[in-house]
């Protein structure tokens, strides 16, 4: 190696900053996750898979601040969060989603929302395109509940009345296909409105004084966090019930019909990642669930006396012995 060549390379490495330094120079992004309940273990996992995958883990190169509306208003945790100058919102729930449109214009958002319309709900202009700064998985699947409510008369062939346990703002478009499913299967709804936790055994009890056979429990976020109380619920009231969720099954409850929250998480924390990298949120399509799953809790099941016929058993995912 001659003088030249020797001195040019010894100015490049001197110039070069160490490889500490280089990695403090990196960007370290904040992401605030926006929710009325706090965040379950299962959803939290997937979340940071979707980050991880595409190379953003906590801690390393970004941080995740969480705001739970436990006692306090979604609106003020948002607008801290605005304060904070935070690069992506994620909101869990239609109401999180709320908080955030209302504090914010400029800050992406990420939503999980199972309850609403998107466009009806003004968060988007579109599905392809959203167009705002709001994008993510929604599930705009009113009709969800004829099929669980077909599922549950699968079970009890004699099912001739029925409990629909939700919040009368969140679900209306629920109550109102579940109506419509009832009607051509011949099975009178008694509607329960639920709002808060205490409302769950008063809504229980009255659908057993009203002689319901089974209870279908709608979707929100408030019967998601509530899982575990209303799967004790149900076997405490001896009622055969469905939900949307999995993990309901798994906490006592008879069946479940619906999406994976945690797999949305997921698709959710991959948008993050994706809008980290630069890609504007209203750009991203608005994804909505592909894949729907069916569990069954035999346990549950016997404790009722009920057998589950082969027809639910041989189109179950999962399936508690």
């Amino acid at each position: 190696m001659n003088r030249r060549t020797w001195l040019f390379w010894l100015a490049a490495i001197l110039a070069s900053p160490p490889a500490a330094e280089a990695q403090q120079a990196a960007k370290t992004y904040r992401v605030g996750v926006l929710g009325p309940t706090s965040i379950s273990p299962s959803s939290d996992e997937g979340f940071r898979k979707g980050l991880s995958q595409l190379g953003y883990t906590d801690g390393l190169n970004v941080v995740i601040e969480y705001r739970d509306a436990e006692g306090a208003r979604l609106s003020d945790l948002a607008r801290d969060l605005v304060r904070r100058n935070v690069d992506v919102i994620y909101a869990r729930g239609p109401a999180a989603v709320r908080a955030a449109q209302s504090a914010t214009h400029a800050i992406p958002v990420v939503a999980i929302d199972l309850e609403s319309d998107p466009v009806a709900a003004g968060f988007a202009r579109g599905l392809a395109q959203p167009g705002r700064n709001i994008t993510g998985v929604f599930l705009d699947l009113p009709e969800l509940g004829g099929k669980q409510l077909q599922l549950l008369k699968e079970i009890i062939p004699g099912l001739s009345r029925i409990a629909v346990l939700g919040d009368p703002g969140l679900n209306a478009p629920q109550f109102q296909a579940i109506d419509v499913a009832a009607h051509l299967l011949e099975i009178a709804v008694q509607h329960q409105d639920v709002m808060v936790v205490k409302d769950f055994a008063r809504a229980l009890d009255a659908a057993r004084r009203g002689r319901a056979m089974a209870v279908l429990i709608l979707s929100s976020p408030l019967v998601y966090s509530q899982r575990d109380r209303l799967g004790a619920l149900v076997i405490e009231k001896r009622m055969p019930a469905v939900s949307m969720f999995s993990e309901f099954v798994g906490a006592g409850g008879l069946m479940s019909y619906g999406p994976s929250v945690p797999a949305a998480a997921q698709r959710c924390g991959t948008y993050v990642a994706r809008i980290l990298q630069g890609i504007k949120p209203g750009e991203l399509p608005i994804e909505r669930p592909q894949t729907f799953e069916l569990a069954v809790n035999l346990n549950t099941a016997k404790a009722l006396g009920l057998t589950v016929p082969q027809s639910i058993l041989g189109r179950a995912d999962q399936v508690i012995e």
